[in-house]
């Protein structure tokens, strides 16, 4: 939270964000806006598959799920906390327990949830730290991946078990896994915010070289550059 507010500080002072909607830095500052109800809308997403995971800043995650084969959409949103209809402000102050999360739609014909493991915990984040991903900190952005089923938790757990006995990280993997209970649609101007805003500082500087990292780590899971 605090460093995508500084860098949004930032562009207010040259006038980069004259235009765009963004989240309050002030009492004065225009409103947020209004929170979207409509849900993923307007893509069809009945008889998709789906895999919901939180590891950090849910820009980066819905473009990178977006680009992975099969998936039809990744929705940002807030899940793993308490109280329902959670906003992006309380999500940050730490009071209701939710992380930030993407809910992934996806063709189980065209890429498996082992796959979408493979990306979540290679290509996305470091899954080795505990309450923060690189320089944003606090329990919102907390590694997480919500299991609907006893296959998907048991595959949660064989890939961390694989991946630490490979010692693949220097650290322990910290992920949590835990059932879904809830998943709450974040509100309207986080949808799509990483291709919206490819000059944002936050993007530019933190978002790009995780998404970059996800390209080169898993090519052969990309979609075609006209299918994005």
């Amino acid at each position: 939270m605090e460093t995508r507010n500084f860098f949004l500080s930032l562009l207010l002072v040259g006038g980069g964000l004259a235009s765009l909607a963004f989240v309050p830095m002030s009492s004065d500052a225009p409103a947020a806006p209004t929170r979207s109800t409509a849900g993923p809308a307007p893509r069809n997403l009945t008889g998709l598959a789906v895999a919901t995971f939180a590891g950090g800043c849910f820009w980066s995650h819905e473009e990178t799920f977006e680009e992975v084969r099969g998936v039809v959409a990744a929705v940002p949103g807030y899940a793993g906390g308490t109280t329902p209809n959670p906003t992006y402000e309380a999500v940050a102050s730490e009071e209701t327990g939710h992380a930030e999360a993407v809910q992934v739609y996806y063709n189980a014909r065209q890429v498996s949830y082992q796959q979408l493991l493979d990306v979540f915990f290679l290509g996305v984040h470091n899954p080795t730290e505990l309450n923060r991903q690189g320089p944003d900190t606090g329990t919102e952005y907390r590694s997480v991946a919500f299991y609907r089923t006893p296959q998907e938790k048991q595959l949660i757990a064989a890939t961390i078990r694989r991946l630490d006995a490979a010692h693949h990280y220097p650290a322990p993997i910290v992920t949590q896994v835990v059932p879904l209970t809830q998943f709450w649609v974040a509100e309207a101007y986080h949808q799509g915010y990483y291709r919206l805003h490819p000059t944002q500082g936050y993007i530019a500087h933190v978002s790009q070289p995780k998404v970059e990292k996800f390209r080169k780590a898993f090519p052969q899971l990309l979609k075609p550059a006209d299918a994005l």
